[in-house]
């Protein structure tokens, strides 16, 4: 017999959806205000309607143009927040994949101790080791070409946060490794494979889901990382979307160009948005993973 759907009463329904248009409306208001404001032709800070009288495309013009009065344009920060923020999800995976394989699969003195090496950084606030990277990033110089400091570039800053998101991309891959069968492994091996074969050709691409969300934590936090970059860098050419939009604000609310600022805020977060949505099954599936184990 095929399965009927149980219905609630009307007055239940009608509670639900009452709490669901709510819910709605706070999470809606906030992004229909930022645009309205970014579209409001009289570049205002608290404006009084939620969709502005006058529409005006200036202040995205305005944004893609030079967003702020250092000599940078809005191409060459987003190609230092792409670099920063594809590097550190990249190699966050990369590296983080393969020792959460060790951790995960062989017995070798040390590991338990590693591991809670591993949970120790993880729990040290990120804001507690600017200082140290500070001062040992800036006793490096490397000597190609001209030369440049490390700490102030976006090779350094990448470093800086690398090491921050290591420690959860190995926690986090190797919980989701653990859930994988081991007699997938051992069924290559006496078919012949080797251990690199059966990393590349079983495990990485059992492990999509789990990568995907890795991946995409680790580009959300290069993406809209401010503090690192901040504290590092002092060359306008290295500057990211970040370090920009911060940049645009005044001393006072009236020499804070709203129009301008709520435009580069929802042209900051629409990559973020991209990524995601391109990822989302695989997102979607790494998060929800052992919900049913």
């Amino acid at each position: 017999m095929p399965e009927t759907t149980k219905k609630l009463p009307l007055g239940q329904q009608l509670i639900y959806q009452a709490m669901l248009l709510f819910i709605t409306f706070t999470v809606m208001f906030p992004i229909l205000w930022i645009v309205g404001m970014s579209l409001d032709a009289r570049d205002i800070a608290r404006p009084k309607e939620l969709f502005p009288p006058e529409i005006s495309l200036q202040a995205y013009l305005r944004v893609l143009g030079q967003p702020t009065a250092n000599p940078v344009t809005f191409i060459q920060l987003a190609m230092n927040s792409l670099l920063l923020a594809g590097g550190v999800a990249f190699c966050a995976v990369l590296i983080g994949v393969s020792a959460a394989y060790v951790f995960s699969r062989f017995k070798f003195y040390g590991r338990e101790y590693l591991m809670l090496g591993v949970i120790t950084v993880l729990m040290v606030p990120a804001i507690a080791t600017i200082a140290p990277l500070f001062v040992l990033l800036n006793s490096i110089n490397i000597p190609i070409g001209s030369g440049f400091n490390l700490r102030n570039s976006l090779w350094g800053v990448g470093l800086a946060m690398i090491s921050g998101a290591l420690p959860f991309s190995i926690w986090n891959l190797k919980g989701y490794l653990d859930t994988i069968p081991k007699d997938l492994e051992e069924a290559a091996i006496i078919d012949g494979a080797s251990f690199n074969q059966v990393f590349m050709y079983i495990i990485l691409p059992l492990s999509r889901p789990a990568l995907a969300v890795t991946f995409f934590l680790g580009f959300l936090t290069g993406w809209t990382e401010f503090a690192l970059s901040w504290q590092f860098l002092t060359k306008p050419e290295n500057f990211t979307l970040a370090m920009a939009l911060w940049n645009m604000t005044g001393q006072y609310s009236g020499d804070t160009p709203w129009s301008a600022f709520a435009a580069m805020a929802i042209m900051l977060s629409l990559p973020v948005a991209i990524v995601y949505l391109f990822l989302q099954q695989h997102i979607v599936g790494g998060l929800t993973v052992g919900g049913v184990k």
